[in-house]
Parts: structure tokens; C-alpha cells; sequence
């Protein structure tokens, strides 16, 4: 027997024990068994399965199950899409504090699906999220401050947001912080931090645009660089 074999074997057992829990009506295996279902994980693929799995954990206010239903109505996925209903089951699961429900649900706000365009709560949201360390949110509110949507306009506390999320690699954050170095908005002007927060980016882009325009901030930084 393989160890292909072997790897097959320990998924179905581990399927068998979430689905016996899970019956048993116990959120986190039916959560778990949901994700299984989602990502054909040890089962078939089946979006339906996993949306009657996580509902049954979502009634039971388990967060990560709200979430993840919320993610199944937004994107139509084993359900009608339905953006309400992902506000629904995302707000139920943010006001829990769960950090990329409320993450979601400062999209939802931003974007103005399932709700009114609200920039205020959509920053209020993001705010929550990225204190708790999730990196869209921090970028997503740092992009709110920096074009002075649902915020006053602050380019340090974008810098502040940029930096948080530049830090844990997020290549937009990085390119954004560049310009604001680059330009001295909410930080003093430093060519070389500019060219130094360009160069991650670049190196984290896919070829293409973005990976482009970052090589050229870059060297652009470069120029105005001095020895010192």
C-alpha cells in the first residue's frame, strides 16, 4: 500500500468522525464536515453539502459558520446568490467579532451589495477587522484614509494602515506606502524608503501591470536617491 493509499485512508476516517459529530449535531464537525464539502476535501466536491452543513452550524451561532455561509450567498456557490443574505450571515457573524466576517461585511458596505453604500459603516467594519490583524481590512481602511472615504482624509493614518499591511506582505499595501514615501503625504519624504517598500512589490506582482509600474516607481525612486 502507498502512502498515497495510506493519506486516502486517514481522510475517510476523519470525514467518517466529522460526520458522525456532525449528525450528532455538533457545530464544529458540521462546520468542518461544510469545509470538506466546500473544498472536496476526503468527499465530492458538493457546494450544496456544504451549504447545509454550515447552515446548521450557523443556527447555532457558530461565527465561522456564519461566515462561511454568508461566502456561499455572495458568491452563489451551492445556493442562489444573494447578497442580503450575506449580509445577513456575515453581520451576524462580525458582531461576534469574527474578524474576516467583518472584514466582508465592510465590503458588502463599501460596494453597496446587499446594503446601501455606506463608506462610514464600511470603515467602522474594516477598523474592527484590521485591529484584529487581517490584512485586506488594513489595507482596505488605509485606502478609505487615504482617499478620505467614510474618513476624514489622513495620509498618516494611511501610511499607518499601508504599513501594518505592507508588513505582512500585502503587495498593494507595499506599492501604496512607496508612493507615500515617495511623495512625503503622512511620512517625511525618503526616496530611499520609497524605493526600498517598490521593490517588495515588485517582487511580489505577477508580471504584468502592477509589476510594471512598481519596477518604474522604483527607479524612479532610484534617481532621486542620494549617497547619503
Amino acid at each position: 500500500m502507498g502512502k498515497g493509499d495510506n493519506m486516502m485512508i486517514e481522510w475517510c476516517r476523519l470525514v467518517d468522525e466529522a460526520r458522525a459529530a456532525a449528525e450528532r449535531g455538533h457545530a464544529y464537525a458540521q462546520n468542518n464536515l461544510g469545509g470538506r464539502h466546500e473544498d472536496g476535501l476526503g468527499v465530492p466536491q458538493d457546494y450544496s453539502e456544504a451549504v447545509k452543513w454550515f447552515r446548521l452550524a450557523a443556527e447555532q451561532d457558530l461565527a465561522d459558520a456564519q461566515n462561511n455561509l454568508g461566502f456561499m450567498y455572495g458568491n452563489g456557490s451551492g445556493v442562489p446568490q444573494d447578497d442580503a443574505e450575506a449580509v445577513k450571515w456575515h453581520g451576524l457573524a462580525a458582531r461576534q467579532g469574527h474578524a474576516y466576517a467583518q472584514h466582508n461585511l465592510g465590503v458588502m458596505y463599501d460596494k453597496g451589495r446587499g446594503v446601501p453604500q455606506n463608506h462610514v459603516e464600511a470603515a467602522k467594519w474594516f477598523r474592527l477587522a484590521a485591529q484584529q490583524g487581517h490584512t485586506d481590512a488594513q489595507y482596505n481602511l488605509a485606502v478609505m484614509y487615504n482617499d478620505g472615504e467614510g474618513v476624514p482624509q489622513d495620509y498618516a493614518e494611511a501610511a499607518k494602515w499601508y504599513r501594518l499591511a505592507a508588513e505582512q506582505g500585502e503587495a498593494d499595501a507595499q506599492s501604496n506606502l512607496g508612493g507615500l514615501y515617495y511623495q512625503g503625504l503622512g511620512v517625511p519624504q525618503d526616496h530611499a524608503q520609497a524605493h526600498s517598500w517598490f521593490s517588495l512589490a515588485a517582487s511580489r506582482f505577477p508580471a504584468g501591470g502592477k509589476r510594471d509600474n512598481a519596477v518604474n516607481n522604483r527607479n524612479a525612486a532610484a534617481e532621486r536617491m542620494t549617497l547619503a
